[in-house]
């Protein structure tokens, strides 16, 4: 008989069945997504929001046949902070998947950028980030084992006009995906980032109804289109599944090709 070379590999693997998650600002957008695709694999969640509309999101996880758990505030508040750890380890008592999906942007010119909008997104799109991961961190070395998924963007590789702090925090995100890694990985927790380049959400809605911005951003997608939810999808449920077990440090780039072309 040959020898087994291949272990117990199979597509559960790819499953998320009994895990809990945490995923900032899923109430919304992208994070939405992240929260229906981890349901869909069969992940009970905990989300931190900052918004009150959380009522799209409970049903669609629900119908789904899992549990999902809220907890309201500012994740530039260290005491929310941890008051979203000591909940989650409260209701679920373990913490399996932390994705840092939570962040804002605010436009201006460079010359005449607001103090305050760079404070307020390098706080939360990087600040936040580092803060609940340490927290999270500190209960998943206890437990042997976790995985957490930093979310990055096109803007963590170029530069746009007019937001200095989102392409700032989105470049950093890159640097602090590898030093989780480096340090956490003694204790069986991978940490990796997912880059969304262009997708078709309701908060673009109005850009793309400029057809020059729009023709200026499909012409650079590999892909040739924008980005729907669903793409994202599958990446977020690898990074956070045992399939991904030797994956840590890196980056995966969901945006069709988009940092590929000049």
């Amino acid at each position: 008989m040959a020898e087994n070379k291949y272990g117990n590999f199979s597509l559960d693997y790819f499953s998320l069945e009994g895990k809990v998650a945490i995923i900032t600002g899923a109430n919304q957008g992208l994070g939405e997504a992240y929260a229906v695709a981890y349901a869909k694999a069969g992940a009970d969640l905990y989300i931190p929001h900052f918004t009150e509309d959380i009522d799209e999101v409970k049903e669609l996880v629900e119908a789904e046949g899992r549990k999902v758990k809220f907890i309201r505030g500012d994740l530039t508040d260290k005491e929310y902070i941890q008051k979203v750890v000591d909940g989650c380890m409260e209701e679920y008592g373990k913490i399996d998947i932390l994705i840092n999906n939570a962040g804002a942007s605010a436009f201006a010119p460079f010359l005449e950028y607001p103090d305050k909008y760079w404070d307020m997104c390098i706080n939360l799109d990087l600040n936040a980030v580092y803060h609940l991961s340490h927290a999270v961190g500190k209960v998943m070395a206890k437990q042997g084992y976790g995985k957490i998924i930093n979310v990055g963007s096109a803007l963590s590789y170029t530069a746009d006009k007019n937001c200095p702090p989102y392409t700032v925090s989105k470049t950093g995100i890159i640097g602090m995906t590898r030093v989780f890694a480096n340090e956490l990985g003694q204790y069986n927790i991978q940490t990796n980032a997912i880059c969304p380049g262009f997708l078709a959400t309701d908060v673009n809605a109005e850009l793309r109804k400029d057809p020059k911005f729009t023709e200026k951003i499909t012409n650079r997608i590999a892909a040739g289109r924008w980005g729907k939810m669903e793409d994202l999808m599958g990446t977020v449920v690898f990074l956070g599944s045992k399939a991904s077990d030797y994956v840590n440090g890196w980056h995966i780039s969901v945006d069709g090709g988009f940092t590929t072309v000049l």
